[in-house]
C-alpha cells in the first residue's frame, strides 16, 4: 500500500520510493530504489525505467525498509529528479478531500486532476512535440500600408486588422484560427508588412502582449458594483459570496476589479466559466486588463499546452508572483499557490458537474473546499443562482454572503416578454413553424439595423425519422436513441447519432413494416435556418451550434462575424444564452419552449427557467431597448408565468417549499451508481448483485435503494447501462450541506470485486440528473 499523499517524511536520502506512474485506469504505484542516494521527497517528479522505456513518475511515499512481498526481488533505481515539489502538500490535501467527497481512490482523483499526458510529456525536451512555434508581428504602420494599398487584397487587410486588434503580435496558429491563412500571411511577409520569428518559449505563448503591455483602465463602478468589490475584499478568509446580478449588471467588471486588488498583493486568481465557448470573450477582457499574467486552461487546448500552463502555475508560485488563470471545470485543480480569489461565473450551470468518468465532482464543491483550505475568497456569480447556492445564502445558518446587483449598467431596463400561444396560431389556420408575430418582428430587423438571436433546443435538420404507418423510429444501432436528420448545403441528407457520432444514409423505406411513409419529424437549427431563409428573403442568417463551431477558435470566429454585422439573425442551441454581450441584439426568441419544460427530471423547471432568463438577458444590452418573444403551446405553465413576470426569487422559494415537503434534494442526499458493460445480460446481473450486496446496509442507515433499472438511455456506443439510486434520509437545517455524505457503501475497491472486469462502475454523489 502507498503511504498517504499528505504525509511527507523529512528524509534527504530515502532508500526506497513509492512512485505513481500514469498507467492503467487509475495509474499504478511501483517501488523503486534510490540507488544514487538522491535528495528525494514526497511530491517530487522523478524519471524511472519501466519495461525498457523512461517514464516520469510522482513520488508518493519514502521509506527505509522494503516490504516483505518484495524481498529478494530485483528493484530498479530511479534515474533522476525532474522537478522538485511538482505537487505541494496543500494541493495533495485537496486531492485527498475530493477523493473522499466523490467516494473514489486518491490515485483516480490524482489522474483526473493532472493534465492529460502530464507525466509522459514531462520527459520530452520539446513540450510541443518538436514543432516550431512562430509568432507574427506587425512591422509597418498604417501609412506604409496606404502606400501599397492597391496591392493589398481584402483578406490581407482583414489579417492586418486581426493583428491590430490583438496588440500587433500573435502566434501564427492563433492567427490562422482567427480566420487568416498561411498563404495570406506569407504574402504579407513578402510585402514587408509583417515578420515571422520563432516564439521565445511555449511559456511566452500563454498570453499575447509581452513586456510592452499597457493595461486597460477599469470601468467606473456604480454604487452596487463598488459595494460588492469592497465586501469581497473585506471578507474573512475562506468566505463565499453569491453575486446575484441581473443580466447586464456588470458582474464581469466586479471580477476584474477584485482580481486587480488580489494581484496587487501578489496573490493569484482563478476564474472558471462553464463552457469553452465563453473562454475567448473572458480571455480578451482579462488580457486587456492584466496582460501576460493571464493564462487559459481547458480541454480544447493541446495536451502540451495544458502541461505548459500547469508548469507555469508551479513556477509562478515559486517566484512569488500572481497569475490570472481562466478555464473550465478542470481548471479548478490548477496548482496555483498563494491563491487569493476563486470566481465561478454562471455558477448555476450544469457543465460544472463531472458525470463520467470518476471522480464525479462538481467544480463548485471543489472550489468551496479549496477556498476554505487556502483561505481565499470564493465568488459565485449568476443572474439565475442555483437552488443550492440560494439556500446557502438565504438560510438562517447559511455560510454564503449574498451580494445583489439589482439593475443593469446605465439603468437600462430588462426586456419585456411576449408569449405567443401557438394553439391560437393553429386554430386560426397558421400551421407554420414561425408565428406571425415573430415574422413581423424579424422583417423589421434590417430596417432598424438591429440583430436577433433565436434559440432551438435541438441541432440538426430534423429531430428524428419515423414511419407514419407503424410508428417505428430510426434508432442508432449502438445507442437507444433516435437518429437525427442532418442536411448539407447541397441538399444531401443523412442520419447521425448525437451520443456516439454514428452516421448512416437516410432510408426511405421502413425496415419494420416496409412502408414508404418514412418521414422526418421535428425541427433543428438547420431546418429553422431553411424556413427563415424561405419566408424572409434578404434576412442574413448564421448558425451557432456544436456542428457549426467545430475546430479551434470556432466559437470566436462565428461570434466575431455576428458582431461585425455579417448577419441579422443568429440561430443556435443553448450556447446562445451564455456570455454574449452585443449592443445591437434587441430581440431574443425561443421557438420551442415546450421541449425544455417537459423533460422528466426533478430540476427541469429550474433549468428551463434559468435558460430562458439567461437568453432574455442577451437582448437590450445597448442603448436600444430589447424584447423577448417565446412560442409555446403551454402559455399557462408555471415556468412561463415566472419567466414573463421576472420573479425568479419567488420561483426559488416555491421550489424550496415543494422540495422540503417532498423530502427531495437538497433536503436529502442522493447518490447514483451507474454500471455499463458490453453485454446487456451481464450488466443487468451485475447491477442486481450490487444492489443485493448493499441493500441491508442501506436500510440500516436509513437510505432508500431504488432499482436496479435500465438508465433512461439504456445503451450508448454499444454498452448497456443500468443504475441504482440511493436516496438518503431527510437532513436537518444545520446539515443541508454536510460534506462528504456518509454513504452506506464499502470502499470502491470492494465494490469492484463484485463486478465483472468488463463492467464499469461510476459513483455519482449528488447527481444533477434525477
Amino acid at each position: 500500500m502507498v503511504g498517504s499523499l499528505t504525509k511527507e517524511r523529512p528524509l534527504n536520502t530515502p532508500t526506497w520510493l513509492e512512485v505513481w506512474l500514469e498507467a492503467g485506469r487509475e495509474g499504478q504505484v511501483f517501488t523503486y530504489a534510490n540507488g544514487d542516494l538522491l535528495d528525494v521527497r514526497v511530491g517530487d517528479l522523478v524519471q524511472v525505467p519501466l519495461r525498457g522505456r523512461r517514464h516520469a513518475g510522482l513520488v508518493t511515499g519514502c521509506k527505509e525498509t522494503l516490504s516483505k512481498d518484495l524481498a529478494g526481488k530485483t528493484i530498479l533505481s530511479i534515474e533522476s529528479v525532474l522537478q522538485r515539489a511538482a505537487v505541494d502538500p496543500g494541493w495533495q490535501e485537496l486531492i485527498v478531500q475530493v477523493a473522499k467527497l466523490c467516494h473514489t481512490s486518491v490515485f483516480r482523483t490524482l489522474k483526473s486532476a493532472l493534465p492529460p499526458g502530464w507525466l509522459g510529456l514531462r520527459t520530452r525536451r520539446n513540450f510541443f512535440g518538436g514543432r516550431q512555434l512562430w509568432e507574427i508581428q506587425r512591422i509597418k504602420t498604417d501609412e506604409d500600408v496606404a502606400v501599397c494599398a492597391g496591392s493589398i487584397t481584402k483578406r490581407q487587410r482583414e489579417t492586418l486588422e486581426i493583428l491590430d486588434s490583438r496588440g500587433g503580435r500573435l502566434l501564427l496558429r492563433d492567427l490562422v484560427n482567427a480566420g487568416a491563412s498561411n498563404g495570406v500571411v506569407k504574402a504579407l511577409e513578402n510585402k514587408n508588412l509583417v515578420q515571422r520569428k520563432p516564439a521565445a518559449s511555449p511559456r511566452d505563448c500563454m498570453a499575447v502582449g509581452g513586456d510592452e503591455f499597457e493595461a486597460e483602465a477599469p470601468q467606473k463602478a456604480n454604487s452596487s458594483q463598488a459595494a460588492a468589490v469592497a465586501a469581497i475584499i473585506a471578507g474573512s478568509p475562506g468566505q463565499a459570496f453569491l453575486l446575484w446580478g441581473v443580466t447586464g449588471a456588470g458582474k464581469t467588471e466586479i471580477y476584474l476589479q477584485t482580481s486587480a486588488k488580489v494581484l496587487k498583493d501578489h496573490h493569484s486568481v482563478l476564474i472558471l466559466t462553464p463552457e469553452i465557448g465563453l473562454i475567448p470573450q473572458l480571455m480578451d477582457r482579462c488580457r486587456a486588463r492584466f496582460g501576460p499574467r493571464v493564462i487559459q486552461y481547458h480541454s480544447g487546448m493541446r495536451k502540451a499546452e495544458r502541461v505548459e500552463a500547469w508548469r507555469r502555475c508551479l513556477e509562478t508560485g515559486q517566484n512569488g508572483e500572481g497569475l490570472v488563470a481562466v478555464g473550465t471545470r478542470s481548471a479548478v485543480f490548477l496548482p496555483l499557490e498563494r491563491l487569493g480569489l476563486i470566481v465561478l461565473d454562471e455558477e448555476h450551470d450544469g457543465s460544472y458537474k463531472q458525470e463520467s468518468p470518476m471522480p464525479c465532482y462538481h467544480a463548485r464543491d471543489v472550489a468551496r473546499l479549496r477556498a476554505k483550505h487556502c483561505g481565499c475568497h470564493l465568488v459565485l456569480g449568476s443572474a439565475t443562482p442555483s437552488l443550492e447556492s440560494w439556500i446557502r445564502s438565504s438560510h438562517q445558518h447559511g455560510d454564503t454572503v449574498l451580494l445583489r446587483l439589482p439593475e443593469r449598467i446605465g439603468r437600462r431596463p430588462l426586456p419585456p416578454v411576449r408569449v405567443v400561444d401557438m394553439r391560437l396560431e393553429l386554430a386560426e389556420g397558421h400551421r407554420r413553424l414561425i408565428s406571425r408575430a415573430l415574422m413581423g418582428r424579424l422583417q423589421s430587423l434590417r430596417q432598424r439595423s438591429e440583430q436577433a438571436v433565436v434559440l432551438i433546443p435541438r441541432r440538426g435538420y430534423r429531430a428524428f425519422l419515423s414511419c407514419r404507418s407503424c410508428g417505428e423510429a430510426a434508432l442508432c444501432p449502438h445507442c437507444d436513441v433516435p437518429l437525427t436528420v442532418h442536411r448539407n448545403s447541397d441538399g444531401y441528407e443523412w442520419l447521425r447519432c448525437h451520443w456516439c457520432d454514428h452516421r448512416q444514409d437516410m432510408g426511405r423505406i421502413c425496415a419494420h413494416c416496409g412502408s414508404t411513409a418514412f418521414k422526418p419529424f421535428g425541427a433543428g437549427t438547420q431546418r429553422v435556418m431553411e424556413k427563415l431563409a424561405l419566408e424572409l428573403t434578404g434576412l442574413r442568417l448564421l448558425r451557432f451550434d456544436q456542428d457549426s463551431t467545430r475546430g479551434p477558435g470556432g466559437h470566436r470566429r462565428l461570434l466575431e462575424r455576428f458582431a461585425a454585422g455579417e448577419a441579422d439573425v443568429l440561430v443556435g442551441t443553448q450556447m446562445l444564452a451564455k456570455g454574449m454581450d452585443l449592443p445591437t441584439v434587441t430581440l431574443a426568441v425561443v421557438l420551442a419552449a415546450d421541449g425544455l419544460m417537459n423533460r422528466p427530471d426533478l430540476r427541469s423547471s429550474e433549468h428551463c427557467l434559468q435558460l430562458l432568463l439567461q437568453l432574455a438577458g442577451r437582448a437590450g444590452r445597448g442603448e436600444r431597448p430589447g424584447e423577448v418573444l417565446i412560442q409555446t403551446y403551454s402559455p399557462d405553465h408555471p415556468v412561463i408565468r415566472h419567466f414573463k413576470d421576472g420573479r425568479y426569487e419567488q420561483f426559488l422559494e416555491e421550489e424550496i417549499q415543494l422540495r422540503r415537503q417532498g423530502g427531495m434534494v437538497p433536503f436529502c442526499r442522493a447518490c447514483l451508481l451507474r454500471l455499463a458493460g458490453p453485454s446487456a445480460a451481464k450488466t443487468a446481473t451485475a447491477a442486481t448483485v450490487l444492489a443485493e450486496s448493499i441493500r441491508e446496509s442501506a436500510e440500516w442507515h436509513g437510505w432508500c435503494l431504488v432499482g436496479p433499472s435500465p438508465a433512461p438511455v439504456a445503451r450508448v456506443a454499444g454498452r448497456s447501462r443500468w443504475q441504482l439510486l440511493l436516496h438518503g434520509p431527510r437532513l436537518g437545517k444545520d446539515h443541508l450541506w454536510a460534506e462528504p455524505m456518509n454513504l452506506p457503501l464499502p470502499p470502491e475497491s470492494a465494490l469492484r470485486q463484485l463486478l465483472p472486469t468488463d463492467v464499469s462502475l461510476a459513483i455519482d454523489p449528488d447527481p444533477l440528473q434525477l
